[in-house]
């Protein structure tokens, strides 16, 4: 299975996240997953793919060339491939994926993050999305979320995704 994984790329991420983002990526590696993530080498994205590269996985890297200027980019790739745009980036994750892990993060991530539940919601894709809540990380935009249900804001809820708070929980879900 191809797993997205979003999550921030900055170095300045305490290392409780970052140690969950590298065992994430070594249970990819272990249960024959490829990860599909944003190129980036720092921040939750890196770690997350040292993990998978520490145990022989596989990963897809996206993301436009220029990118670079701000974050080092993954050179241990299997495959990588370059675009012009962020959109173009987001239509390849969808493209290239068969489910979707948020990770923590920042503006960049929250944009991927609502994207792909709309996306879900207008029924453009059915793929698995979960929230990997590292420390209660979301836990505020999970009561953002539950306030604009109770206000009439969303349409009927359904499970648009699901809320993790461990790897076992991510891995039940996802082969499950």
């Amino acid at each position: 299975m191809n797993i997205c994984l979003y999550g921030s790329g900055s170095r300045n991420i305490d290392k409780i996240y970052t140690d969950a983002a590298y065992e994430l990526g070594c249970e990819m590696a272990k249960n024959g997953h490829t990860l599909v993530f944003g190129g980036g080498d720092t921040g939750m994205m890196g770690a997350c793919a040292k993990g998978v590269h520490d145990n022989n996985g596989k990963s897809i890297g996206i993301a436009p060339e220029w990118i670079g200027e701000f974050e080092p980019l993954c050179k241990d790739c299997s495959k990588f491939i370059h675009v012009d745009s962020m959109d173009e980036r987001k239509n390849e994750f969808v493209k290239n994926s068969d489910a979707f892990i948020i990770s923590p993060g920042g503006i960049g991530t929250l944009d991927e993050f609502f994207e792909i539940i709309t996306l879900k919601k207008l029924k453009q894709h059915d793929k698995k999305i979960i929230v990997f809540n590292i420390d209660h990380f979301f836990d505020k935009m999970f009561e953002m979320i539950d306030e604009m249900a109770e206000k009439g804001f969303l349409y009927k809820q359904t499970e648009i995704f699901k809320k993790t708070k461990s790897i076992d929980e991510i891995f039940k879900y996802l082969e499950g």
